[in-house]
């Protein structure tokens, strides 16, 4: 690296660490070289976060690239931004034998590492997998292995899912790689069925015509596709027949309010026109038999 240059006392040109020097400071070369360290440090890196970060939100808006993509990606940025202040920062400084050194450590340390991150390499992985493949996006609704949220954050690591009852999941990505996904807002249009049970003495055309009546009456469930009626159990005590409506921009919030809408629209219904909803009965029978109990209880006598 060139030494940087500086008018002295004398008014010729001569390096700092010379004026320093005259100064009799201790570790002239250090303190030059810290201070021009930290000085490209901060110059390179604040060029990167305000020349580089707008550049990238302009070409992902060109792009039409949604939050899905852009949050890793700027997450990534930054951290390219600095490691590149960082080597910019150690060449100005003339600190290039610390560099090689510094590979050389790494190289001989890849290994041990490697062993030891085992896991945050095939959730890193699995994140990658996530953002090529997108089997979900962030704001969809998914289910995996019992459980059921709202995606809220997905980054190279880890997926951050909101409960329904307002609790985050912290997921690894390789558990969300690993296992069936179910996303139910994936498409367009959601199927919701139900199946109501009425009972053997009802009349199932009646029955039928009410169910498609009152999907056709609400304004959420889809015309077309229609719904439709199918006859799918002989119950205990009941006969089963399930309806499948659709609805249309799918989310958790609306499904469930179409759901619990229609089905209490129907039961009213039911209700109106004298339509069972039967409930199973259970009969239980039997006594309870002694013995070997005489002598435990004797007669009352007379005195």
């Amino acid at each position: 690296m060139k030494p940087l240059w500086v008018v002295l006392q004398n008014g010729t040109v001569g390096p700092v660490e010379e004026q320093l020097n005259e100064f009799n400071v201790p570790l002239a070369g250090t303190i030059v070289d810290a201070a021009v360290f930290l000085g490209v440090l901060a110059g390179v890196y604040t060029f990167g976060r305000l020349v580089v970060g707008p550049l990238f939100g302009r070409i992902a808006r060109k792009r039409e690239l949604d939050a899905h993509v852009q949050k890793p990606l700027r997450k990534l940025l930054n951290f390219v931004i600095f490691f590149a202040a960082i080597t910019v920062a150690f060449g100005a400084a003339g600190l290039g034998n610390f560099l090689q050194a510094l590979a050389t450590v790494g190289a001989a340390a890849t290994l041990a590492i490697g062993f030891a991150l085992q896991e945050v390499i095939r959730n890193f992985v699995s994140g990658v997998f996530i953002f090529t493949d997108k089997p979900f996006r962030i704001g969809d609704w998914i289910e995996w292995d019992g459980n059921a949220g709202v995606v809220e954050d997905i980054s190279m690591r880890v997926t951050r899912v909101r409960t329904f009852d307002n609790e985050l999941l912290t997921v690894p990505n390789s558990q969300l790689t690993n296992d069936v996904v179910k996303n139910p807002v994936d498409a367009e249009t959601l199927r919701m069925k139900f199946v109501f049970g009425i009972g053997y003495d009802d009349d199932i055309d009646s029955a039928t015509e009410i169910i498609i009546e009152e999907a056709e009456k609400h304004e959420e469930i889809l015309e077309d596709p229609g719904p439709s009626v199918r006859l799918v159990e002989l119950g205990d005590s009941s006969v089963g027949l399930q309806s499948r409506v659709w609805i249309g921009e799918p989310s958790r919030s609306d499904v469930t309010k179409t759901r619990g809408e229609y089905v209490t629209a129907v039961k009213q219904r039911f209700d109106e026109e004298g339509i069972d909803i039967p409930y199973p009965n259970r009969t239980i029978g039997g006594g309870i038999q002694f013995q070997n109990v005489e002598g435990l209880a004797e007669p009352a006598s007379g005195d």
